[in-house]
Formats: structure tokens, sequence, C-alpha cells
């Protein structure tokens, strides 16, 4: 570009630079419409809750059992993991939390 059509280009842009201000002036913000009153819906009456069960406490306490002053475990210890790690009880199977190990229960009915 030369000096004479960057002279002439200035113009240009300073106009444009004027009208992009122009632009956000012009347009007012939108108003939001005005919500209508709804009418009040009467609340009914709450009706009596069942009970609820209580649940079974948790802890160690429940893993053991003092039977003429010794203790007896509840649930059997793991194979892989050793003393300490018990299985828990999920109906058909007793299963390991810390390695996954799972043993069935035997069936009663003498199904397979």
């Amino acid at each position: 570009m030369s000096k004479k059509e960057a002279k002439e280009a200035e113009p240009k842009k300073q106009a444009a630079r004027k009208t992009e201000e122009k632009k956000p002036e012009e347009t007012a913000p939108k108003e939001k419409p005005v919500e209508e009153a709804k009418p009040k819906v009467e609340k009914q009456e709450k009706e009596a809750k069942p009970e609820k069960k209580k649940k079974e406490e948790k802890g160690v306490f429940t893993l053991y059992k003092i039977e003429q002053e010794k203790c007896v475990r509840l649930r059997p210890t793991c194979e892989r993991c050793g003393t300490g790690y018990f299985m828990a009880d999920h109906g058909n199977r007793f299963t390991c939390g810390h390695c996954g190990f799972t043993r069935y229960k035997p069936a009663e009915n003498g199904h397979v």
C-alpha cells in the first residue's frame, strides 16, 4: 500500500469505528414482561407417614458373639486375606470387600 492509499483508508476506518460505537447506544435494553400474579393453590393436609423401621446397628460387636467366656466369630474370614478380614453375607454367597473373593453357600434344596 502506498502512503496515498493509506491516508484514504484512515477516514474510512474512523467512520467505521464511529458507526460501531453508535450501535450499542441505539439499541435500548429490552424490558422484561411483567409476570401476572398466579392464583394460590390451597395446600392439602399432609397424611400421617408410616413409622420407619429401625436400621440394624453396625459395628464390630455385630461380628462377634460371646458364649461361655469365649469369643465366636459370626462370619467367616477371607481365605486370601487372612484373619481380620470378614466376608460380607449376601444371601447366597459370602464376599470379601478387600480382595473380592467370593465363596458360595451350599444349596439347601439340592439344586445346583
